[in-house]
């Protein structure tokens, strides 16, 4: 029944995450660092608020753009905390998770023959979603000697005329690198000069270790450009919520909410209550997480190099990327040995583009416990390979 496919997506690869993790789910007492998912479970406050919302009878349809008193909420939280102001009423749409948002942005926007600009390594979902949209894309390498920082030097490599859309995804997914507004006013000209839209995915920006997060859309003359992209799943522990949201000029939003009216409707209801909770009462739950990622964070870091190996400190997210290029190993051949010999599933840098080789991604958003046997193994793995070249 191949035939009937689009040709695009026919040709659309698999996820290089859910490819690999494919061979995990077939084998026993595997530990894996592979899922960007939070191992804690949604704080109790923002739980209950969900269950009560059942309890009431709330299981019915929202506006499409989600509840307004969650846009409300909103709309106070990014001007509190990013000093972003979005009118609730036009500006922020509520979505199926972050995801989905991404997905409205592209095909909101792009039209067959533009170019979207893609960090390089960045999560693996942009291109696909870019692709589907109609368009192509160009990635722009982040080099470790720049702290995976996005350079306007590697962008004008990388520009052409036709594109419209440049991704920005600080703090980054694998590489945890963050960018502060020094890093940023560059990417800001870079955009004017070439009448640029951006989307600004700052699902991680709770989730920083090294000052305050700065938001793209904050810096002079971008907030109508930029369209702002977040989610609860990464700061609270909610994954399985599915509560996104996008954020941006009334115009492009009311594009993005046709679309999303066509084919998501709403967002689910009892998401859209318990994200309003998160918002009031779940702060110091957050902090705590944070405290405790920063905490993993730094024993990641410490046992990487302690093996020998060279590993970026990341300054975002939860994730570290270590260079495994010592081993002479290629990415997707360190993590299937490593699966095979030790157990313990990590995800080839590959798959979040051409400048993830000779990289590794793990998560450590998993205990501790979890986290040192791992790195025990990968250690015996390391050495062992190490003393057989």
């Amino acid at each position: 029944m191949n035939k009937y496919l689009a040709s695009h997506v026919a040709t659309l690869p698999p996820s290089g995450i859910r490819k690999f993790f494919d061979l995990v789910a077939t084998m026993k007492d595997v530990i894996s660092l592979g899922v960007g998912e939070p191992d804690f479970v949604t704080p109790w406050t923002v739980r209950e608020s969900g269950i009560f919302s059942l309890e009431q009878g709330q299981t019915m349809y929202t506006s499409n753009a989600g509840l307004f008193e969650l846009r409300e909420e909103l709309s106070h939280h990014l001007y509190t905390t990013l000093g972003l102001s979005y009118d609730p009423h036009q500006e922020i749409l509520i979505t199926t998770g972050a995801s989905e948002a991404v997905d409205l942005v592209m095909r909101a926007v792009l039209e067959p023959g533009d170019v979207v600009l893609v960090p390089d390594p960045s999560y693996v979902s942009y291109a696909p979603c870019a692709i589907l949209a109609g368009a192509s894309v160009h990635f722009v390498p982040t080099l470790a000697k720049d702290d995976f920082r996005l350079r306007v030097e590697e962008l004008d490599k990388v520009y052409t005329p036709k594109a419209k859309l440049l991704v920005l995804s600080f703090p980054n997914n694998p590489t945890g690198a963050i960018m502060n507004r020094e890093d940023l006013l560059p990417i800001a000209e870079f955009v004017v000069k070439h009448d640029l839209l951006v989307l600004a995915d700052d699902i991680y920006s709770d989730l920083t270790y090294d000052g305050t997060h700065v938001s793209f859309a904050s810096l002079p003359g971008m907030h109508d450009r930029t369209l702002f992209v977040s989610g609860f799943s990464k700061s609270y522990a909610m994954t399985g919520w599915r509560i996104g949201y996008v954020a941006g000029n009334a115009d492009l939003i009311g594009g993005m909410t046709r679309i999303h009216q066509y084919t998501m409707l709403c967002a689910p209801i009892m998401g859209q209550i318990a994200a309003i909770e998160a918002l009031r009462s779940a702060t110091d739950a957050r902090n705590d997480m944070v405290t405790e990622y920063d905490r993993r964070r730094r024993l990641m870091v410490h046992g990487f190099r302690q093996m020998g190996l060279d590993c970026f400190e990341p300054l975002g997210a939860f994730y570290v990327f270590p260079d495994i290029s010592k081993t002479k190993l290629s990415s997707e051949e360190f993590a299937e040995q490593l699966l095979k010999a030790e157990k313990v599933a990590v995800v080839p840098g590959t798959a979040f583009g051409p400048s993830g080789e000779g990289h590794i991604r793990c998560s450590y958003a998993y205990s501790t416990e979890q986290l040192l046997e791992a790195l025990k193994r990968i250690t015996h793995f390391v050495e062992q390979r190490l003393a057989n070249l």
